[in-house]
C-alpha cells in the first residue's frame, strides 16, 4: 500500500507539473515567443495558451508598453569648439516581439549607446548659440536617425528629449553678461521712447495753446474793431447831432461838444510820461467862462451872419460890432509828481 500510494502522488505532482509547464497566462502588455526545440515558432498574446508537452517552451519575455531610456551625459564638442555636457531620455515602444528578442542583443544598452554616438553627431554640427536656442531641432534629427536605426529591430523610437545642456562656466558668465547688456539696452530704448513720447506731448500741448492763444488774440482784435467801428459810428452819429444843433442855432450843443474835446485833450495832456509840467486853470469856474465866451462868439457870428442877410436884402450893412475877446482861464504851472 505504501508503494502505490506513493506512486500515486508522484503521478499528481507529475500531473500539476506538466499541467503549469504547457499552460501558460500572458498579462496584458507582455507577449511571449514559443520555441520548438531552441527555434522559433510563434508569439503568445495576452491571454491563456497551451503549449505541447515536451516539444515547446517559452523563449523570451517581451513588454510592450512604452518604456524610458536614459541617456547618459556626456561632453561634446560644438562646431565653434565649445565644451558642452549633454543628456537626453528616449522613449521607446517594442513593436514586434520576435524581431526585439532574436534580432539584438541587450535592447536597452544598444538604443543607449545608439542615441549617444547620435547625440555627439547631431550636437558636434552645430553652433553653441544654436545648440542653447534650437532643441526642437536637435530632438527632430535624432528622433529621425535613431527610429530608423532601430526599425529593423522592431522597435519604435516616440520621442527624444534632449535633458540637461550645459555650457562651461566661462561661456556661462558671458552669457549672464550678454543678457544683462541686452536688457539695459531694452531700458535705455524704453526710455528714450518715454521721453520722445513726453516731449511729442509736450510740442502737441504747446501747439495747442498756441492756437488757442491766437484764436484769443484774433477773437479779441475782432472784438475791438467792432467795438471801434461802434464807437466811432456813435462818435459820427453825436457829431452830425452836435452839427446840426449848431446849424440851428443851438448853442448848448456846440458848448457841450467845445467842452467835451477841452477835457479829452487835458487829460491826454496829463497822461503824458515826456510831459514834465502841466498847466491847469486856477478854477474851475474858468472851464465854465472859455465855454461861454465861444457861446458869445457863436451868438455874435450868427447875428452878423442875419445883418449881412439883411443888408443885401434892403440897405448896405451897418459897421459890424467889434468882437469881444473871450476870457481866457489862467494857467499855472504846477509840477508833474
Amino acid at each position: 500500500m505504501d508503494t502505490s500510494l506513493l506512486f500515486t502522488v508522484a503521478l499528481v505532482v507529475l500531473a500539476f507539473v506538466l499541467l503549469f509547464s504547457v499552460v501558460k497566462i500572458v498579462p496584458q502588455g507582455r507577449e511571449m515567443t514559443v520555441e520548438r526545440f531552441g527555434k522559433y515558432t510563434r508569439t503568445l498574446s495576452p491571454g491563456i495558451s497551451i503549449l505541447t508537452p515536451f516539444v515547446e517552451r517559452i523563449g523570451r519575455r517581451m513588454n510592450m508598453m512604452e518604456q524610458v531610456l536614459d541617456v547618459p551625459q556626456q561632453e561634446v564638442i560644438t562646431k565653434d569648439n565649445a565644451m558642452v555636457k549633454v543628456d537626453a531620455i528616449v522613449f521607446i515602444q517594442v513593436m514586434e516581439a520576435s524581431a526585439a528578442a532574436y534580432r539584438i542583443e541587450n535592447l536597452p544598452y544598444a538604443i543607449t549607446q545608439l542615441c549617444s554616438t547620435n547625440l555627439r553627431t547631431v550636437v558636434g554640427s552645430m553652433e553653441l548659440d544654436e545648440v542653447l536656442f534650437q532643441r526642437d531641432s536637435i530632438n527632430s534629427r535624432l528622433l529621425t536617425v535613431i527610429d530608423a536605426a532601430t526599425e529593423p529591430w522592431g522597435v519604435k523610437v516616440n520621442r527624444i528629449e534632449i535633458k540637461d545642456l550645459t555650457p562651461p562656466a566661462d561661456i556661462t558668465n558671458a552669457m549672464a553678461r550678454q543678457m544683462k547688456a541686452e536688457r539695459e539696452r531694452r531700458a535705455v530704448i524704453t526710455e528714450a521712447d518715454g521721453e520722445k513720447q513726453a516731449a511729442i506731448a509736450r510740442a502737441e500741448g504747446a501747439k495747442q495753446a498756441a492756437i488757442l492763444e491766437a484764436e484769443g488774440r484774433r477773437e479779441a482784435a475782432f472784438r475791438d474793431a467792432e467795438a471801434r467801428e461802434r464807437e466811432a459810428e456813435a462818435e459820427a452819429k453825436a457829431t452830425a447831432m452836435v452839427s446840426q444843433a449848431i446849424a440851428a442855432g443851438d448853442v448848448n450843443a456846440i458848448n457841450y461838444f467845445v467842452a467835451q474835446k477841452y477835457v479829452e485833450a487835458f487829460a491826454e495832456l496829463a497822461r503824458n510820461p515826456t510831459a514834465k509840467t502841466v498847466i491847469v486853470p486856477a478854477e474851475m469856474s474858468g472851464l465854465v467862462g472859455t465855454i461861454a465866451g465861444l457861446g458869445e462868439l457863436v451868438g455874435l457870428a450868427k447875428e452878423q451872419q442875419q445883418g449881412r442877410s439883411d443888408v443885401r436884402r434892403d440897405a448896405p450893412p451897418p459897421p459890424a460890432p467889434a468882437r469881444p475877446t473871450p476870457p481866457r482861464p489862467p494857467r499855472p504851472s504846477v509840477p508833474r509828481t
